[in-house]
């Protein structure tokens, strides 16, 4: 090497021609590339740590919310039930806690649903990217008396309210031949300071001869701190699925 590069610099003016003083040059470049590499590498990791975990994820805390795990009430079995009741098409149904996912309750306080029926719960719905939730809760006849103290549990949900005169949209009463009351109405969603914390759905109540109540609430989904992904385009059931759900006798069995 010292030959050929003793051979290559014949005749050149200029500086010294010495192949050691060339290869000490050589040698002082490369230790300076290395020196702004090295240097360009710390200053990316210090502007990345300075950036916080946002950043070096690629996105914004909500977003690492968003894709937070489903905390599940293992070992129910309740959404196989469930799951093996609705129409194909509907989606994954994962049994959720909504005080462990929403207020961050301990996840063992979170699998006593208080419930009146053997499906009794909630279930997240993952759909099309988007994540809704359907919500089963069966209550004792005092349990549904206590919130219509010196009314009639059986009144008319779809009548105006007494003292402001407003509806419930597109809601559809109907009553049946053994005496049961099922009725169902649209909810619009609920926002927090312009931003929907829940999203649009479809809301049933399902009163019995004997003064108990079936409540479903069919949700587009939930946008506030501990969600689990975007909300869905519709409800997890359309209208006519969800009528079909709460007319099942295994839901109030029991």
């Amino acid at each position: 090497m010292r030959e050929l590069l003793g051979r290559a610099v014949e005749g050149v003016t200029g500086p010294s021609t010495d192949p050691a003083a060339v290869f000490g040059a050589a040698s002082r470049i490369r230790r300076r590339r290395r020196a702004v590499v090295g240097g360009t590498g710390l200053a990316l990791v210090a502007a990345a740590v300075i950036a916080g975990p946002g950043l070096a994820s690629g996105g914004t805390e909500r977003a690492v919310t968003a894709t937070a795990p489903t905390q599940l009430t293992a070992g129910t079995g309740r959404q196989e039930k469930l799951a093996a009741l609705l129409p194909s098409g509907v989606g994954k149904v994962e049994e959720v806690s909504w005080p462990v996912l929403i207020k961050g309750a301990d996840p063992a306080a979170g699998t006593d649903t208080g419930t009146g029926g053997p499906l009794d719960g909630e279930y997240a719905v993952r759909r099309d990217g988007g994540v809704g939730f359907l919500h089963i809760s069966v209550r004792s006849a005092k349990e549904v008396a206590g919130k219509h103290p010196g009314g009639d549990p059986a009144a008319d949900l779809c009548a105006p309210d007494a003292d402001t005169g407003d509806r419930r949209a597109d809601c559809v009463r109907e009553e049946l031949p053994d005496g049961r009351v099922l009725t169902i109405w649209r909810q619009p969603a609920r926002h927090d300071e312009g931003t929907p914390v829940w999203g649009e759905e479809l809301t049933g109540r399902l009163l019995l001869p004997d003064g108990r109540a079936l409540s479903v609430r069919d949700s587009t989904g939930y946008d506030g701190d501990g969600r689990l992904g975007p909300l869905l385009s519709s409800p997890p059931l359309t209208r006519d699925q969800l009528r079909t759900l709460m007319l099942r006798p295994v839901l109030v069995a029991g």
